[in-house]
């Protein structure tokens, strides 16, 4: 018997070759007892281990049902017909929670936790370590080990200079500082280098005189030897170097992978014993990181339980929701929920969520939430969404299930401006020890992959180029990257392309660094530090713990997204200019429902800036859906997406919208799933209730295939469903065609799914924004640019958009405009858009507040500005070159002039003021006026739009053939274009702004 406890992962980023699941299936089939994942000052991935443990179990379990049932499996079937199911294993490898802790004074121990309090420990310690550290390194200390070390049992690590003769310097005193504060035993692992012999006995003398025994690891870095060649290129990778450069850091052979018992006893000879002591070692450690238990904070009140509190909100809410009295449906659903709430002791953390909208509210911040809380009365009514449940035709339980036994969960989308705001008075409310943002393990892609294991291997830039740009897309297809590779230029067949491709395909998956999640918020009522290691992010101000959302997931943990979105502070801000305009007050909820002019203005697909139609395929579609509704809103969102595109849904949908084609079922039970979408499927859940209804599924499966479509990206598993699936459906007798594409489409929501309740959340989304375009033009396209950056459209369209719908753009004014841009009164008694200072390239906020603050009754000069706003000359440069100061008199080069004058740092007094009478001056120059075209392309490179023309308009004279001369289908011949416009000043000028200017305003070019 054997447990191997000192393994290094993938999770010790660019270090250990094999994942973790890779060594739980590999301890399985050489029958080890346990195994450790200790990575280094990391339990990054040791709930990975765990759950590949339970899906061994179950193929166990499984194997056993059919051959109790069926007999022995006998050998594998030919490759033409299904393979059955088959596991070699037979025992499931306990997983002992571990991390290996290397401190800086030099010493490097495992840690095995062998109770709960132990873990907790180890969690705390390493939290320690990490949150006094940058992100992605770990500082402590011989001085930093608690003084009670319970729980814990350590596995020293020696160092190679002590078998050196005075090697290792203090590492002795350390080592037997160690052994008095923590029951410690001292590692044998074998270096395959010849001496190990000579090693071992050096070591068991020094395990003697620390008076600690001995145990065997093999130490791996892999799970298996094929996996040396990926250690070296990790280690490359790590070290910034190519492979043939790594020298002794090069692993010498294949050896350091994961072994069994017998193999251990060989190697280790007369040391065997240290075989069975890591065996009895292993059988102390009983915790199981299954048995940890999540508590979320309690929210209790000092007058009020959490499930008395959450009643008395929600029936507050009810009555507010319904001025005029709630139906008596929605009384019952609202007493449903509850119940369903309070059986599933759910109460706190509905309460939570509500606390943070509340808050948000207070400060004035945006938020809806979306999801599946679209499909909650509780969440109506506690504030949490604006979307009606009723729109909708899902029930409570796709939310919270007591069948399915899965926490809820809410996402929270707010202004994408103040959604840190949210963040820290989550971490005040909490404390940094009880909340924490969720990781993200951010995996080797194409891309990466190619350049980061390329560059090792010693291949070219250029190479590296030509393949990140040309081949990653190709990584899903069969043999077409060879030939992608020959049309490139590159030989396939080269003996070190061909080995780099290899790695390539083998590192695709492997972790890279951790980030942090979106807005995934973990908060519990006692210490969190002592559930997860909690560790400093990037950004300033965030802690994240080091496990991502199927992680947490897996343990049943609770999860919060605060996520943000610009359109929340496009409308909020849109919001706070109609009440200050207009006197009127609105939010998501009170605005006018199915308004017809605001559909009128969709169906002519004048989208431009409205969330989440104004794509060229949105707007394209528009005209042809035809929505009057709000329901069609919420298909208009979920239409245009991968699944039903792939699926090849859309055009028999709007086939049957319009009435060409007749609205059938495939069968009465599925017509009950797909009745509101005539016949078609287009959300998520529709697409899974096909699989439970139409093909069979069990609800396991189904929701394994739903974890498959969540995960599609990361680990590209939903085919594996596609058999089951298609032999389910036509079993039921529905039509092959129809069956793939059904899969099809539930491949594509893979790639992007889309559920009715998220579409329903978003689509309240685009019918505010397009209510307020429609509506309030002006009003809109200022908050719109107030909110950049976001959407598809730069300014300069937006802008453009706006005076097509009659607004009135006034210029940038250095006495009239303020950061923001503004509205202000117009001489027909509407109000005009003042463009403000933030649409300049490189000014500050802070100097707009200044020039502002110090504008008094106006400034009569750029002198004046620089005078009383403090401003230095580069930033009046950058005034003048946006033409700033024309409204004064000035032209963009006269005021340029004057600012390139002015001195930098203070006036001094002695030339601060007149002398003689005569102000000191610099002299008049008499500067060229610009043409139309430069001015054109300055206000471009200074403000990505001008007001003055749109540059085509420059061009159209001499792109448009004269009337004697058009000829339908034709176009101008270049080679015809004047001189004059070939060496023209418009644009040869400013020649790093002509790409940008083409960019933005879609067509200047300079060929």
């Amino acid at each position: 018997m054997f447990a191997e406890l000192c393994i290094t992962s993938n999770f010790t980023f660019l270090t250990g070759a094999s994942h973790p699941e890779e060594y739980m299936e590999r301890a399985a089939l050489l029958g080890l007892d346990a195994i450790a994942i200790a990575d280094d000052n990391s339990v990054a991935g040791i709930v990975r281990a765990h759950t590949q443990a339970k899906d061994i179990a179950h193929q166990i379990r499984t194997r056993d049902e059919i051959e109790a049932r069926d007999g022995p499996i006998g050998p594998p079937a030919p490759a033409h017909l299904p393979k059955p199911p088959s596991l070699p294993a037979r025992n499931i490898p306990r997983l002992i929670p571990a991390a290996r802790l290397t401190l800086t004074d030099g010493i490097s121990f495992t840690a095995l936790a062998t109770t709960r309090a132990g873990w907790a420990t180890l969690c705390r310690l390493i939290t320690l370590g990490r949150r006094r550290a940058q992100k992605g390194t770990c500082l402590l200390t011989m001085a930093d080990l608690p003084a009670d070390m319970s729980g814990l049992v350590a596995i020293l690590h020696p160092p190679q200079a002590l078998t050196s003769q005075g090697g290792a310097g203090a590492w002795s005193t350390l080592a037997q500082q160690l052994t008095r504060r923590v029951e410690t035993h001292l590692a044998l692992a074998p270096c395959y280098d010849g001496q190990d012999r000579p090693r071992f006995d050096a070591l068991g003398a020094l395990a003697q005189r620390l008076n600690i025994p001995t145990i065997a690891s093999a130490a791996p870095l892999m799970h298996h030897g094929r996996r040396r060649r990926m250690a070296d290129v990790l280690t490359a990778i790590r070290r910034g170097c190519r492979i043939e450069e790594l020298g002794r850091a090069a692993c010498a052979n294949a050896e350091q992978r994961l072994r069994s018992g017998p193999e251990m006893r060989r190697l280790l000879g007369p040391h065997a014993e240290a075989v069975t002591r890591a065996a009895n070692l292993a059988r102390r450690c009983t915790f199981d990181i299954a048995s940890l238990r999540y508590e979320y904070p309690s929210e209790v009140t000092e007058n009020e339980t959490a499930r008395q509190r959450l009643s008395r909100l929600a029936h507050e809410g009810l009555d507010w929701r319904y001025p005029q009295g709630a139906p008596d449906h929605a009384r019952a659903q609202l007493a449903h929920e509850l119940d369903l709430i309070g059986k599933l002791k759910y109460e706190p953390y509905f309460l939570t969520v509500r606390d943070i909208v509340a808050f948000a509210r207070e400060r004035g911040i945006l938020c809806q939430g979306r999801g599946s809380a679209a499909n909650s009365i509780t969440c109506y009514c506690l504030g949490v969404t604006s979307v009606s449940p009723e729109i909708g035709t899902m029930v409570f339980e796709r939310f919270v299930s007591e069948a399915r036994d899965e926490p809820p969960d809410i996402d929270v989308d707010f202004e994408h401006e103040r959604r840190e705001e949210v963040i820290q008075h989550i971490y005040e409310r909490y404390g940094r020890h009880r909340a924490g943002l969720c990781a993200t393990v951010i995996h080797y892609r194409g891309k990466r992959a190619i350049r980061e294991v390329g560059r090792a291997m010693g291949l070219s830039e250029d190479t590296l180029g030509a393949l990140s740009s040309q081949l990653w897309g190709f990584f899903s297809t069969n043999g077409l990257e060879e030939e992608r590779m020959r049309e490139i230029g590159l030989d396939p067949t080269d003996r070190r392309l061909k080995l780099t491709m290899e790695l390539i395909y083998e590192i695709i998956g492997f972790p890279r660094h951790l980030s942090q999640h979106v807005g995934g918020f973990i908060v519990t009522e006692g210490r969190l530090d002592e559930l997860v290691p909690i560790e400093n992010a990037s950004m300033e101000g965030r802690t994240v713990i080091c496990w991502d959302k199927d992680d947490i997931d897996a343990l049943g943990i609770l999860k919060i997204d605060v996520l943000s979105l610009g359109m929340l502070t496009c409308i909020r801000k849109a919001f706070d200019l109609l009440k200050r305009h207009h006197g009127t007050t609105h939010t998501l909820a009170t605005l006018p429902p199915e308004d017809p002019k605001t559909y009128q203005m969709l169906c002519k697909a004048d989208s431009l800036g409205v969330f989440q139609v104004e794509s060229r395929a949105q707007m394209n579609f528009l005209p042809r859906m035809r929505p009057r509704c709000f329901y069609d809103l919420v298909i208009e969102v979920a239409i245009i997406r991968p699944g039903p595109i792939q699926g090849d849904m859309v055009h028999p949908y709007i086939r049957r919208r319009n009435g060409e084609e007749q609205v059938t079922f495939p069968s009465d039970a599925l017509g009950r799933v797909l009745g509101k979408t005539l016949g078609v499927p287009l959300f998520q859940e529709q697409a899974m209730q096909i699989a439970i209804t139409g093909a069979n599924f069990t609800p396991t499966e189904a929701d394994r295939l739903r974890r498959a479509l969540a995960t599609f990206k990361k680990h590209g598993n939903v085919s594996e469903f596609r058999t089951r699936f298609l032999k389910g459906m036509m079993t039921n007798g529905y039509d092959a065609d129809f069956a793939e594409r059904c899969f099809s489409q539930i491949e594509g929501f893979g790639s992007y799914g889309f559920p009715e309740s998220h579409a329903a959340s978003f689509a309240l989304l685009v019918y505010a924004s397009a209510w307020l375009k429609c509506h309030h033009p002006g009003i809109f396209a200022c908050a719109l640019l107030n909110a950049q950056p976001m959407g598809f459209y730069a300014p300069a369209q937006i802008v453009r958009d706006a005076r097509e719908h009659g607004v009135q753009v006034r210029p940038i004014d250095i006495n009239a405009s303020y950061w923001d841009n503004v509205m202000e009164p117009d001489e027909r008694g509407g109000l005009a858009l003042r463009l403000g200072f933030r649409q300049i390239k490189g000014l500050a906020e802070d100097d707009a507040q200044w020039i502002a603050g110090a504008r008094g009754n106006g400034y009569q000069s750029v002198r004046d500005v620089w005078r009383r706003a403090g401003l230095a000359p580069a930033t009046l440069a950058r005034l003048a070159e946006a033409d700033a100061f024309r409204p004064m008199g000035l032209s963009r080069r006269e005021a340029l002039w004057q600012a390139k004058a002015l001195v930098k740092g203070p006036e001094l007094p002695l030339f601060s003021g007149d002398l003689d009478g005569e102000a000191i001056l610099e002299p008049t120059a008499h500067l060229p006026e610009m043409t139309l075209g430069e001015e054109v392309v300055e206000d471009y490179v200074a403000m990505r739009l001008s007001l003055r023309a749109h540059p085509v308009a420059l061009l159209r004279h001499i792109l448009t053939p004269p009337p004697a001369n058009r000829t339908r289908g034709t176009a101008p011949n270049p080679a015809d274009l004047p001189q004059r416009y070939l060496n023209s000043k418009e644009i040869a000028r400013a020649p790093d702004s002509r790409a940008h200017v083409s960019r933005q305003a879609g067509g200047l070019r300079t060929t």
